[in-house]
């Protein structure tokens, strides 16, 4: 082997398009463009969603709704989850941090109590958001319920 006879694959290499190079090279005057027309002339960039002068789709279909930038979605935990654990793991307050252990929510969810199901276990609950009913029902029990915004404002 010599570096002399180094060459690439056949059919690998492709020699450069010349465009507008007279009419002996085949595609000289309009230089592939055709005639007349925006997309003719330098500059022309097709605007997204563009059908040809058909009107798009994005203007065909009707708007409906809206979405509201303020809302806080929150991830439903119901009591009969919050007893679940309490027994099985013998767990006495419940916080994001071990529903996260436990794979109920995943990390950056912010967590809702709902009343959903019966609570027997005496638990404290630290969450978001809190029910009226699952609020009524945890302290029923002899439960604490705890805000996490309440939590930080303590520890500050």
């Amino acid at each position: 082997m010599d570096l002399s006879t180094l060459a690439p694959a056949k059919g690998s290499v492709k020699n450069n398009y010349r465009r507008g190079r007279g009419y002996g090279s085949g595609n000289g005057k309009t230089a592939g463009r055709g005639h007349k027309g925006a997309k003719s002339r330098s500059g022309y960039s097709r605007k997204i969603g563009f059908e040809g002068g058909q009107m798009p789709l994005y203007r065909r279909v009707p708007k409906s709704g809206f979405k509201n930038i303020n809302r806080i979605e929150y991830v439903a935990v119901n009591l009969f989850t919050l007893e679940r654990l309490a027994t099985e793991k013998g767990l006495t307050e419940i916080t994001p941090e071990v529903l996260v252990d436990c794979g109920v929510v995943s990390k950056k969810e912010l967590v809702k109590i709902l009343a959903k199901g019966e609570l027997n276990a005496c638990i404290s609950v630290v969450a978001h958001a809190f029910s009226a009913k699952a609020k009524e029902a945890i302290e029923a029990k002899g439960g604490s319920v705890k805000l996490v915004s309440e939590l930080k404002k303590e520890q500050a």
